[in-house]
């Protein structure tokens, strides 16, 4: 089967990595973008996070990507085949450079795939990839370990590094392509991918400016933006006031207090996305030895008022969850909603024989969802109704990160956006029993382990028929919902605005990963 042609978007390397930039586009503009957050590292590979998978989405190209109507659009992948039940052969774009000047080919596309099988936050779904193999320089060949549906799924999350610029070692005597959580290695500093732009400084918390790669391989995109200076501003009000001012043109993560005055600003467009991001929170097993009886977990959620914190807290810019999966989703159960019961949730308390309850610490973002701090604070009020006292901390993207991989708190707030699309998705990093070399439960912060739940959902991994998989999954969001092994609130709304002449409608979308190198800005 051979696919359509389209446009993409990526940006983001950190130290110059070479080649010339300014290619010649029509009337090409700079872009001022107000995000709530800058990228945690250069390396796409440390940290599986929405901000991550934008910047990868700048800087390199995926394989295939998802359109709004969720589709796959070919990117570096331009055509596929299953050639059996477990082997998928992929014809990969010819004439593509790395920014290093490098030419792309079929050997860093397998480089690629092998360094995430390595991440700690990536190689639990990459588990289903036995290998890959380059047939030749453009083609290449991925096996899985079983019949496995999901495959083009998972080629949305490989965007291929140049395994040359990450080969070899440093001065220092460190592996370039070395994978360092939290830490400073060079693929953390350093960047060289296919993508539209290229990062020309870079200052962590303040500043990263880039510019268009002149040997772009999508000449056809109609982008024509030529210079990205991206300053995060985690402050909703400030984010807001700096569009508004003319100081940005682009901002993220309109806050719903903020929606109608922007909605009747001058010469600004606001574009509302429904989302499908799950957010909740985590309650850790390993400190509280509470959270490892169910009723107390149960307790917990049925203290929390999500409909309230949906319509009061979010203004109705969320949709209140009582499950991982949204509508739409192959796992979702129509079955499953908020079961908010203060009493019931004291009774559960007592009989759990935490009547007069106990105190915990819980840490949330405070730059990341909409309104998280806020939601955080409403979380922590109402769980002193069944006498639990938090003590809450709040912190920027940047600092919560290392701490959240610590676990060294006893609640936790995560969002999670399953990026295959899938159901399974949400289970994998957040719920199963955490498996250090299989890279399950990457994310499950509480160590929460339900070994039937898992079962299932790995055997409807393996399941081609896609009904009889999807009852499965609906099966195990039913069994999740009775162990309480996620808090669920709900699913967080986007909403991102700019100025009258930056046309974002077009490029973003529901993944939350704006498109920005076919941006047009029409000034």
């Amino acid at each position: 089967m051979t696919f359509k042609k389209t446009l993409l978007a990526s940006v983001i390397g950190a130290t110059l990595t070479g080649t010339a930039l300014l290619p010649s586009i029509a009337s090409a503009e700079t872009l001022r973008i107000g995000y709530s957050a800058d990228p945690e590292t250069l390396d796409i590979h440390e940290q599986l996070s929405g901000g991550m998978l934008r910047f990868s989405h700048l800087a390199f190209d995926p394989l295939v990507r998802w359109t709004k109507d969720f589709e796959f659009e070919p990117r570096l992948a331009t055509e596929w085949e299953q050639v059996d039940e477990t082997t998928m052969r992929m014809t990969l774009r010819e004439g593509v450079t790395f920014h290093s000047g490098n030419e792309f080919t079929a050997d860093d596309v397998v480089w690629t795939i092998e360094r995430l099988k390595r991440s700690p936050d990536y190689r639990a779904i990459f588990e289903p990839v036995e290998s890959a193999q380059a047939i030749d320089d453009t083609t290449i060949e991925i096996k899985t370990s079983e019949p496995y549906p999901l495959l083009l799924n998972l080629a949305t999350y490989i965007f291929p590094m140049d395994s040359a610029f990450y080969s070899g070692e440093t001065e220092d005597g460190d592996d370039k392509g070395e994978i360092e959580k939290s830490g400073d290695s060079y693929a953390s500093r350093n960047v060289s991918g296919t993508g539209p732009f290229i990062i020309t400084d870079r200052r962590q918390g303040v500043r990263v400016e880039f510019e268009r790669f002149e040997d772009y391989w999508d000449t056809e995109t109609e982008g024509n933006v030529s210079r990205i200076e991206l300053t995060p501003i985690s402050e909703n009000a400030s984010r807001v006031a700096a569009l508004l001012s003319g100081d940005v043109d682009f901002i993220d993560a309109v806050p719903p207090n903020d929606l109608e005055r922007v909605r009747e600003a001058d010469d600004v467009n606001l574009v509302e996305v429904d989302g499908t991001r799950i957010i909740g929170f985590q309650m850790n097993e390993e400190r509280v030895e509470a959270f490892q009886d169910a009723r107390v977990r149960q307790a917990v959620d049925l203290a929390i008022n999500q409909e309230g914190i949906a319509d009061r807290l979010m203004r109705g810019f969320a949709n209140p969850a009582g499950q991982f999966s949204p509508e739409g989703y192959s796992g979702h159960n129509p079955d499953l909603t908020p079961r908010y019961d203060v009493e019931r949730a004291n009774e559960l308390m007592a009989e759990a024989g935490y009547e007069d309850g106990f105190a915990i610490d819980m840490i949330a973002p405070n730059n990341r969802y909409v309104n998280d701090a806020q939601i955080a604070q409403a979380v922590a009020n109402m769980l002193a109704r069944i006498n639990i006292d938090v003590s809450l901390r709040t912190m920027p993207l940047a600092q919560y990160w290392p701490e959240y991989d610590t676990r060294e708190s006893d609640m936790a707030m995560i969002g999670w956006h399953a990026d295959t699309e899938d159901t399974a998705n949400f289970f994998q990093y957040l719920s199963f029993c955490i498996d250090e070399e299989t890279g399950a439960g990457q994310y499950n912060y509480g160590s929460y382990c339900n070994e039937e739940i898992d079962q299932l959902v790995t055997e409807a991994d393996s399941e081609t028929d896609l009904e009889k998989r999807n009852e499965m999954l609906r099966e195990a969001e039913a069994m999740l919902y009775e162990d309480v092994g996620y808090i669920t609130l709900h699913w967080q709304n986007l909403a991102y605005a700019a100025a009258e002449e930056v046309e974002i409608e077009p490029v973003v979308n529901a993944l939350d990963f704006p498109y920005l190198g076919d941006l047009v800005i029409d000034r």
